[in-house]
């Protein structure tokens, strides 16, 4: 009833689903461009519409009653934000202990533009040891879904600019805060 529930959200609100279903059981979802609140409603409306499990960070300040409920149900995971360099190790180790697992996460960290992507999707697929599936909300042309599935080469140059090619010309909500994608140095 709820796929159903979903699939007409997205109907109404103009989207066209883009995408196959994975078929491997582990993978780190990139979802870009992050520009509104309303890119993580559009994204659990969207998992929900295609029956996929997929988890995610939110700040724990979130997790109240009965919201909180409902997070943990989609898979939201609560991140306490004072601890920022806990997030990879905690989804690494969430990798570990289940048989099929999805985390999905902006790579913009935040709804702000910044001046680069962060770089902790990349981190967690290789401490993971899985693939990096490209995910896009395309407000331009109504269009939501999944792209290609890159595998982690440890070649970070090369890697980024495959992911940096793939949402070009990908518009955000408000296209103003995407801003051209650049990746910081990694240390």
């Amino acid at each position: 009833m709820l796929r159903l529930i979903a699939r007409g959200l997205l109907k109404l609100g103009g989207w066209t689903r883009v995408g196959e279903r994975p078929t491997i059981k582990k993978a780190v979802f990139v979802v870009a461009p992050h520009t509104s609140n309303w890119d993580g409603i559009w994204a659990l409306i969207y998992i929900v519409a295609v029956q996929l499990k997929v988890h995610f960070f939110a700040k724990r300040s979130l997790f109240w009653f009965p919201l909180g409920t409902v997070l943990s149900a989609l898979g939201g995971i609560p991140l306490d934000r004072n601890e920022p360099r806990s997030a990879v190790r905690k989804a690494v180790d969430a990798y570990a202990e289940n048989d099929e697992f999805y985390f999905g996460l902006a790579p913009e960290g935040t709804r702000s533009q910044r001046p680069h992507w962060k770089t902790g999707f990349y981190r967690i697929a290789e401490g993971a040891n899985v693939p990096v599936i490209l995910c896009f909300l395309d407000y331009g042309n109504r269009r939501l879904g999944i792209g290609p599935t890159i595998e982690i080469t440890g070649n970070r140059h090369v890697d980024l600019a495959m992911i940096r090619d793939f949402y070009e010309g990908i518009a955000g909500r408000w296209p103003d805060k995407s801003g051209p994608i650049v990746f910081p140095r990694f240390k």
